[in-house]
């Protein structure tokens, strides 16, 4: 089982040339808005309750400088209106997430307190070691790696080896797995995206992984989500995303999810982590911020039972480890 675990401690071992906004990465979930045959929802719906909470309350004077990817601004809105007591329209002007990779750049360079991401690129630990930043890296939710592809495509599963020779373009058609004769059209996301750092970390790594042409490289999930539905009315391709951006944020009828080794993604196998590849959410800090502090007074809130209540409010899927 392939599971991102345990709160990690990450000093970066590669020197890179510099990671301040990537060209092909940095725009990481960023999607247009009112796509016809798709949906993003971005925040949290207006029937949520959000409760609030009882053992941590901070003012928006004393909240954190909150930063993170699009698949997390609902977590974002629940934890700021909980903590903030406020409803969530009203949280919802002190939530800015910038995407994976910029999150990443502002907590390194100091302009965020606390990040909710994905886990964080090569590229991210490299830039953190060469400006003596520790980033200290926490799971706050579970979360799936998933497969998806057109609901007009008959297959159901693929084993984790078929996925990976996919991917390393070994598996060209879809008949090599089961499937029908019909050619595999792979969809990949840019660099340092936080998709892509998924893929490669979990699945098949970056010197494995084939290389797409620029075309088959979507800049945003939403983008990916819409081309595996409509690529040009053929049902051949697959992409790859998280389970609660698929399943709540951007909503496709035309897109169906691929169960791995026999087992479907959902909460549930989410969270009995019965399917094979998980990750987390996590929340990102540096390693100097104080124990004293509002931001890690956040955090230790979020691993208790009432911060993890509040994750479950939004739609996440709680880990663990709740104190």
């Amino acid at each position: 089982m392939m599971v991102f675990g345990l709160i990690i401690a990450l000093l970066a071992g590669t020197m890179m040339t510099g990671c301040g906004k990537d060209e092909t990465g940095g725009d990481d979930n960023i999607v247009p808005d009112g796509q016809e045959s798709g949906h993003q929802r971005g925040e949290i719906d207006e029937d949520v309750k959000i409760s609030y909470a009882k053992d941590l309350q901070m003012t928006p004077e004393e909240y954190p400088i909150v930063d993170g990817s699009t698949a997390t601004i609902p977590l974002s809105e629940a934890f700021a209106a909980s903590v903030m007591q406020m409803p969530v329209e009203e949280a919802r002007q002190y939530v800015l997430h910038n995407t994976t990779h910029d999150a990443y750049v502002n907590l390194i360079d100091g302009k965020a307190d606390i990040i909710f991401v994905t886990h964080p690129s090569k590229d991210e630990l490299a830039y953190a070691k060469e400006n003596g930043v520790e980033l200290v890296v926490t799971p706050i939710v579970n979360e799936g790696f998933v497969f998806l592809t057109s609901t007009e495509n008959p297959m159901t599963n693929l084993s984790y080896e078929q996925v990976q020779a996919i991917y390393r373009g070994e598996v060209t058609n879809w008949n090599q797995v089961g499937g029908p004769d019909m050619e595999i059209i792979a969809y990949q996301r840019p660099v340092n995206s936080g998709s892509q750092t998924g893929m490669l970390e979990m699945v098949v790594p970056e010197e494995e992984i084939m290389d797409a042409p620029t075309e088959m490289r979507m800049q945003g999930m939403g983008d990916l989500v819409e081309a595996v539905a409509d690529y040009d009315n053929s049902p051949g391709a697959i992409g790859y995303s998280y389970f609660y951006y698929v399943t709540d944020m951007w909503i496709n009828e035309g897109v169906k999810l691929l169960s791995i080794d026999g087992e479907m993604p959902s909460v549930k196998s989410i969270e009995e982590e019965t399917y094979p590849i998980l990750t987390h959410y996590y929340a990102v800090t540096r390693g100097d911020e104080p124990k004293d502090s509002n931001t890690s007074k956040l955090l230790d809130w979020i691993l208790s039972s009432e911060g993890q209540k509040i994750a479950e409010q939004a739609g996440y899927v709680k880990v663990g480890n709740t104190k």
